[in-house]
């Protein structure tokens, strides 16, 4: 009997084992595909394959969100400061934030959230979109790009997206590094510390 105990504790901790390492091999692998295209804030194109090679920090919302949204943003621009304080930003380091909603969130859409966040419009943070002339293919790429970091995301029904709260640091080949939490669990002294790592 105690061998049994033994053999289905061993089971079970390999079990464990597998799992975790399944989940953890994915995320290190992930790559934002290079085929993925979006337009800009200023509906011009943005293909990831033609990225500049600096590290991106990716943020996933909506301009409609009530709540974590807004505050991943206001949180992204205090660490936005800090790096500018220590001279990477810009050069080492950009943001992109990218809609879940590419319909509702038309590049003017885009530009009148960036004003409403005062995030300066300098070509380090850029704000990714559909284009209006091929929105279902582009819906169809953001999710592409969401599904690559397991970003989830529905629309109930009602316009406001459930979706899954991460931002996520890649690398100059556009690779995962690190996930981390968005709205009030942002933490972005963390986040600096592991941009500055990885400079």
């Amino acid at each position: 009997m105690k061998r049994i105990y033994i053999l289905s504790a061993i089971i079970v901790i390999i079990g464990i084992t597998a799992g975790i390492s399944f989940f953890v091999i994915r995320d290190i692998s992930a790559k934002v595909p290079d085929d993925i295209s979006l337009i800009t804030m200023h509906g011009e194109e943005y293909t990831f394959a033609e990225s500049e090679k600096r590290l991106k920090l990716v943020e996933f919302m909506y301009t409609h969100c009530p709540d974590i949204c807004p505050t991943t943003t206001l949180k992204m621009n205090m660490l936005k400061k800090d790096l500018e304080k220590a001279g990477v930003y810009g050069k080492n380091i950009q943001f992109l934030t990218i809609t879940i909603d590419p319909y509702r969130d038309t590049p003017n859409k885009m530009m009148t959230y960036m004003d409403t966040f005062d995030i300066e419009d300098d070509g380090n943070w850029l704000l990714l979109t559909g284009d209006r002339n091929n929105i279902k293919k582009d819906q169809q790429e953001i999710q592409e790009l969401a599904n690559t970091f397991q970003f989830q995301y529905r629309d109930p029904g009602d316009g406001f997206y459930v979706h899954s709260t991460f931002v996520f640091l890649i690398d100059e080949n556009n690779k995962f590094i690190k996930k981390f939490p968005m709205g009030e669990d942002f933490n972005k002294d963390e986040i600096f510390n592991k941009i500055m790592a990885e400079i």
